[in-house]
Formats: C-alpha cells, structure tokens, sequence
C-alpha cells in the first residue's frame, strides 16, 4: 500500500513520465523504438547515428544520453516528459530522480546477445576484450543490478518484455506495452512496425541484428 502510495504521490507532483526503452545492447530496443514511435509517440533522437548493416531500421538514439553518468545539465529529460527515450541498461542509474520513468526493458537470449554483439564487431573490425564465459556472467552481473534498482528507486517503473515474444506475437506484446502506456498508442501501427527477418541471430531452441 506505501509503495502504491508513493507512486501515486510522485505522479502527481512530477508529472507525466518520461517513457524509456532500455535493456543490454542488441536485445532488441531499436525494435522498440520503432514500435514507440509507430504507435503515435514521439521519439527522442537526433539521427547523429544512421541506420546501417547492424541496425538496418535505424537507431532512434540521443547523444545526449552518452553522457548521463558525467553530465550535471539533465533539463532535457524533463522536456522529455510524454515522450520516449532509448537509455542503455547501464545507465539506467544515472537518470535524475526528479522525473517519473515507464520503462520499457527489453529482455533477449544472452546466448542471442553474445552472438548479434560479436557479428557487429566482426563487422567493425572490434574485439570485446573478454571471452564468450566471461561476457555472459558479466551480462548476468550487471542485470542482477538492474532488478535491484527497479526494486528499489521508486522513479522507475517496469515492464519487461522478451525479444523473441515480440517476434513470435507482435499483437500480444503491443497490446501490453499500450496498456502500460495508459492506452493512448496505435497498436495495429505498433505491429507492423515489427520485421521478423531481422531476427538473424537465434538461440539453439531456435527462437539479428537487434538494438
């Protein structure tokens, strides 16, 4: 009842939310974005990264974003209220309490994340400094932290969705992602926004680039 509380009260006080996609990088939130600003959602990005072989239907990414953990001047984020933003999982931490947060995050195979990651940067001539083992239990540690921060920061509020449910019933999860909206988004427009064939990169159960 205190947390229900809690999150009524800042509602009020700080207003309408700023909406966030997040989740670890290729786990689909490009995919996201697109089904956001499909739906009738103003995205915040400023095209400094073009679509390209990885990420083919475009980014929707802020610079701005790239310097949370060091930046004092975060205004933008409140002018950024009743629209959406792409936010890494890694700097989740560093939004400003002073906004209310729906977040968006985006759960994929780590399996599936390891190998979109590695393809890119093969791609870029790039190495990720750590083995396969490795990554996935730093992947593991790092989300570990994630819950506990949608625990326990009560500007933050969650909704998970799975890359591969997307995929498989893109009706489904857009009906979920508007009803956590409040309702207000195209969901036939949200669902053909998503393109199956960019799901290139599958688990062994058989479930692409995705960001």
């Amino acid at each position: 009842m205190a947390s229900t509380f809690r999150k009524v009260w800042r509602r009020l006080r700080h207003g309408e939310p700023v909406v966030v996609v997040s989740g670890l990088p290729r786990s689909g939130t490009s995919m996201a974005m697109k089904m956001l600003a499909a739906g009738g959602l103003e995205a915040v990005a400023d095209g400094v990264r073009t679509a390209d072989e990885d990420n083919p239907k475009g980014y929707f990414e802020d610079e701005r974003v790239k310097s949370l953990g060091e930046s004092q001047d975060k205004r933008w984020l409140r002018r950024s209220r009743g629209r959406v933003v792409k936010v890494i999982s890694y700097l989740l931490k560093d939004l400003p309490p002073e906004n209310n947060y729906r977040v968006i995050f985006l759960r994929r195979d780590l399996q599936e994340v390891l190998a979109s990651q590695s393809k890119m940067l093969e791609r870029r001539s790039e190495e990720s400094g750590a083995s396969d083992e490795q990554m996935i239990e730093i992947y593991e540690s790092h989300l570990w932290r994630v819950d506990y921060l949608f625990r326990h920061a009560a500007h933050l509020e969650r909704l998970d969705v799975r890359y591969a449910d997307v995929v498989a019933d893109p009706r489904r999860e857009a009906e979920r992602i508007n009803a956590f909206l409040g309702g207000r988004l195209e969901v036939e427009k949200m669902v053909e926004a998503v393109d199956p064939q960019l799901y290139r990169n599958r688990a062994a159960r058989d479930e692409g680039p995705a960001a």
